[in-house]
């Protein structure tokens, strides 16, 4: 579609990028906002996002690599290559685990923050994907029905076959799930609801799209992608986590 969106001088803007920082930057925007109308601390959520951000790319590259890893054994230069290649749910789980060490180091209370950074991290996401468009990657499955897209100069999906908009329907997903964890986190004031929620929507929504995604060069397990097996751990670990919150809340 538009990898390049335009150049000024010598700099070149891509559309990925582009879009990922817009998602970044909402992101913190949002999540400020939510913390001054719940009288939240905001000093510590920069660190967080940052955090999260560093160690969510590093994560999506690391399970991309171990996705491809004969791939690799077989050509190690991939290894330079840092430019594509990343599976979000590495950066999820990277991104949580590293906001769980930041908030012990700084002894603050993690779930609190999680349950107001994640509705961001969805509209992150939605923008995310947005870009994923953009640049042509994570391209849906070949289909001859009206609600399809063509690309004619990817680097990535094949050209002038039509393809499911698998990317628009995630952002789609994504946005979504933003507006309710944040309709939500209006309504419920039960800590970790929230987080619970995000772990079983997107995991949700993640399994169901995998079916339409067409780029299959991304592992799997069984009769499953990569994404689809870590989405069924993901969802029980979210219902998991809204059974002992409400048991907690219940007792309270």
């Amino acid at each position: 579609m538009h990898t390049v969106l335009f150049k000024i001088g010598p700099i070149t803007v891509y559309g990925y990028g582009f879009m990922i920082a817009i998602g970044i930057l909402a992101a913190y925007l949002v999540t400020v906002y939510r913390a001054k109308k719940q009288k939240i601390d905001d000093e510590p959520i920069f660190s967080i996002m940052i955090c999260a951000v560093l160690f969510g790319f590093l994560g999506a590259k690391i399970l991309y690599m171990i996705t491809v890893l004969d791939e690799i054994i077989q050509n190690p230069k991939q290894l330079l290559d840092v430019s594509d290649g990343f599976v979000v749910y590495g950066g999820i789980i990277s991104g949580i685990i590293a906001v769980l060490i930041y908030c012990h180091i700084k002894k603050i209370h993690f779930l609190s923050y999680m349950d107001l950074v994640l509705p961001s991290v969805a509209l992150a996401q939605g923008f995310g994907r947005i870009g994923c468009f953009l640049a042509g990657c994570c391209y849906g499955m070949e289909t001859h029905s009206a609600f399809s897209v063509t690309f004619h100069d990817s680097l990535y999906a094949p050209n002038n076959i039509p393809l499911f908009p698998s990317q628009l329907v995630s952002s789609g997903l994504n946005f979504l799930n933003f507006i309710v964890l944040s309709l939500i986190a209006r309504k419920v004031k039960k800590e970790g609801y929230v987080t619970a929620f995000y772990l079983i929507f997107y995991s949700i929504g993640r399994f169901i799209i995998e079916f339409f995604r067409g780029d299959l060069l991304r592992g799997s397990v069984g009769i499953l992608s990569t994404s689809q097996f870590i989405s069924i751990f993901v969802l029980a670990a979210g219902i998991l986590m809204l059974i002992v919150c409400k048991n907690k809340a219940d007792k309270s």
